[in-house]
């Protein structure tokens, strides 16, 4: 679905704290019905029918009523998830949640506090526990057969995969983390030094401030550049990024799940911090009261950038049934890596990765910044122009 982008008056359907917009469905119902999207993921082929249906396709699907009670009165009366601006264009796409998140972001909102929700578990524990057991089920040899329906449901564009066969992969995990052909992501600008770019396939919001980030976009109370990083606030680490730009990368579950490097640099360290594994979408993200991305998991790399020698801090995060975060050149320290060269990737599910530059390093590309204004996020690939590193004068 297209819409231009200028008539658009509410590019996110807000989710309210005060009103529960799954109506009739308690925590428990809730909970069990997340567990029970991902038990049918390991003996059902078509996820089209489970885990990734939408409020689109959600009528033909009889076992998912049955288990999510007043999901048709939600899928007639709200648009279950977001527009995306069409670069270069006036356009933008309506993308739909799938079910899992839009369940995952009830128990977040209406079961948080609880001190059980099902069999015991805590809101956050059972998150945890569905997105490991995701992670397993995806990793099974069995999980193969499901590879065709994800391509027909996302209409992937398999000619661009390094092995286009879906049929040679091991694993449902090993087809989602698949690589591309080696010039399917070309970096712009790959002549200027100066040049910054994607450092992924994504829904992309920029802000040249934490301010901004935080006016426009990133609601959550606890966001702050200490807290995503780890950091004491005192530290000289922290120091560095007070009054940093920031680029959010959202990957959609449709999406190449491998990350690049937005910059000409040197591998530096990685920090683990562990956490949670709530929905990363944008209704999470743009709900004042809750901490997205300092509440979850996340694995912090950082890359001293060879234009300037300051850090960038490249955060990937962890998300509702993502299993892992992997990285390849990311975790070789020491290495000398160009613009558009992976450093890592993302098991199953949608996830985000959340680049900070510090001051100076980086002037936004102005549609971008236009964009994300609105706030609107604008889709971008790997390679796709960001900003440049400003000159000094």
């Amino acid at each position: 679905m297209h819409f231009p982008l200028h008539k658009v008056d509410k590019p996110l359907e807000p989710i309210h704290s005060e009103s529960n917009n799954l109506p009739g469905l308690t925590n428990e119902q809730a909970a069990q019905g997340l567990v029970s999207l991902v038990d049918h993921s390991e003996g059902h082929t078509d996820v089209s029918q489970g885990i990734h249906a939408t409020s689109h396709t959600i009528f033909n699907i009889r076992w998912i009523h049955n288990l999510i009670p007043g999901v048709e009165r939600l899928a007639t009366q709200y648009h279950i998830g977001n527009f995306v601006a069409i670069r270069g264009s006036k356009e933008q796409i309506f993308e739909a949640m799938p079910i899992y998140a839009r369940i995952g972001m009830h128990l977040l909102f209406y079961g948080r506090g609880q001190i059980q929700v099902l069999h015991s578990h805590t809101v956050e524990s059972l998150l945890k526990e569905q997105s490991i057991k995701e992670g397993k089920v995806y990793d099974s040899p069995e999980s193969t057969a499901s590879i065709p329906s994800f391509v027909e449901t996302y209409s992937l564009d398999t000619s661009e995969l390094l092995e286009p066969d879906v049929k040679k992969y091991k694993t449902f995990n090993e087809f989602f983390s698949r690589k591309l052909k080696s010039d399917a992501r070309p970096v712009e600008n790959a002549d200027d030094p100066a040049s910054i770019c994607s450092a992924a396939d994504c829904r992309l919001t920029v802000y040249q401030t934490i301010d901004l980030a935080k006016q426009f976009w990133i609601k959550g109370r606890e966001f702050t550049y200490p807290n995503l990083l780890g950091e004491d606030p005192s530290s000289e680490r922290a120091s560095i990024f007070d009054g940093a730009s920031l680029a959010v990368f959202r990957l959609a579950p449709a999406d190449y799940h491998r990350f690049h490097s937005p910059i000409d640099a040197t591998v530096g360290e990685i920090v683990h911090i562990p956490g949670q594994y709530y929905t990363v979408n944008p209704q999470a993200v743009n709900e004042a009261g809750f901490d997205v991305f300092t509440a979850n998991t996340r694995s912090i790399l950082y890359l001293t950038h060879a234009g300037t020698g300051l850090p960038v801090a490249f955060v990937a995060i962890g998300a509702l049934l993502v299993g892992s975060i992997v990285w390849t050149n990311g975790g070789e320290k020491g290495k000398m890596i160009k613009r558009g060269e992976e450093l890592g990737y993302f098991a199953y599910g949608g996830s985000t990765v959340v680049a900070l530059f510090p001051k100076g390093v980086i002037k936004f590309d102005e549609d971008l910044v236009a964009n994300s204004a609105v706030p609107v996020e604008t889709l971008v690939k790997v390679g796709n122009s960001l900003g440049r590193t400003p000159t000094k004068a």
